[in-house]
Parts: C-alpha cells; sequence; structure tokens
C-alpha cells in the first residue's frame, strides 16, 4: 500500500473496525515516512461483474465510478457523502442479487438515475444531462416538466 501523501510503502495500521454493511473493513493508517494519517476499505472480492458498454466493450463493474459519478452530480448539493456510498452499496448488491455476469450501462445508469430521483432531483437531472447525452436545452425542459408532474424516472 502507497502513502498518498508520500508514496512511501510502509504504514502501520492505527485502527480497524467493520463498516456499516458489514462487507467490508476499514483501516485507518499512519505512514511511517511521513506521519500522515489515511483511510483503507478491504473488502472481499467476489465474482466480477462485467459491464456492457454501448460499443459492444466489456469492463469489470467499478464501484468508484459509480460513486464518482454521484458525487459529481451531487456537487455543491446538500448531499451527505454517507448516503452516496449508501447508494452504491444498494445498487452493487441489487446488481449482486440478478445473478448475472454482466449489466448493460443502459440497465445500470437506470438504476443511478432511479437512486438520484429520491435523493435529489438536481443531481438527477445533472446525470440524466449526461446519461442521456443531451444535445439542447430543451431536453432539460423535458425533464424539468417530468419532475413537475410525475415522479417516475423516463424510459
Amino acid at each position: 500500500m502507497k502513502c498518498p501523501y508520500c508514496e512511501g510503502t510502509e504504514d502501520k495500521v492505527i485502527d480497524s473496525r467493520p463498516t456499516y454493511d458489514g462487507k467490508a473493513i476499514r483501516r485507518r493508517r499512519e505512514c511511517l515516512s511521513c506521519h500522515k494519517r489515511f483511510t483503507t476499505f478491504e473488502q472481499l472480492e467476489d465474482r466480477r461483474t462485467m459491464v456492457v458498454k454501448k460499443d459492444g466493450r466489456r469492463e469489470p463493474f467499478n464501484r468508484e465510478k459509480i460513486l464518482q459519478g454521484l458525487i459529481l452530480a451531487c456537487r455543491k448539493r446538500p448531499v451527505e457523502t454517507r448516503v452516496l456510498e449508501e447508494t452504491v452499496n444498494e445498487i452493487e448488491r441489487e446488481i449482486s442479487n440478478q445473478m448475472n455476469s454482466e449489466i448493460t450501462t443502459i440497465d445500470l445508469g437506470k438504476m443511478v438515475m432511479e437512486k438520484l430521483l429520491a435523493i435529489d432531483p438536481v443531481a438527477y437531472v445533472r446525470f440524466a444531462s449526461v446519461y442521456q447525452e443531451f444535445q439542447d436545452h430543451q431536453q432539460f425542459g423535458e425533464v424539468v416538466q417530468m419532475l413537475s408532474g410525475r415522479s417516475k424516472v423516463p424510459a
């Protein structure tokens, strides 16, 4: 494990505890070179779900990509990071429960949008604009109109 500050490779574990969902261990570490502290997470690696991209390429499911997308959509919004992490956990559980070895980016995007709609409507519109590749302001208007009239994710 490299220190994120000085890239030193020697550290000591100061504290270990299970995460709230119990599927990972959070470890607080201190770099022995620069003495700065950082957090790591250790989790059991189970079978890898592959994400099928629009162009047919496949890549392993990456929870960090989902979390980063949620963080970007919720930037400067009153949404706690803890809520976003729990949302990623829920998405990961739903994918795992489907027992499929693959999921399309379309289905994954719909899952994220459904969760965002319940969390924050502005973040939902932001995510939808990227996910659905809006080309003009009319598409924004349609989504805002949909949000005004009902609370279901458009197909």
